[in-house]
């Protein structure tokens, strides 16, 4: 009796995993990797008209910071 619970315990555990993995994949995967589908076809197309203009980084100041302001703090327990 106890050795068909630990059989039944022992095929759950082996058989489950895969199982899940196989359901999700057919109700949800599919969908997912038709919506990924759309989404990157929509941000790879070519601008209908007019130019695109990309501005550079602005230069970096050359600034030497020594510190910062001091800050009083408490710790709460």
């Amino acid at each position: 009796m106890v050795a068909k619970y630990l059989f039944l315990a022992f095929l759950i555990i082996v058989f489950v995993p895969p199982v899940r993995r196989f359901v999700f994949y057919l109700l949800v995967g599919r969908q997912l990797i038709k919506e990924q589908e759309k989404q990157s076809g929509q941000t790879r197309r070519k601008p209908s008209g007019g130019n695109v203009n990309v501005d550079s980084a602005p230069p970096k100041k050359d600034t030497n910071l020594k510190g910062g302001e001091y800050v009083d703090y408490e710790e709460i327990k």
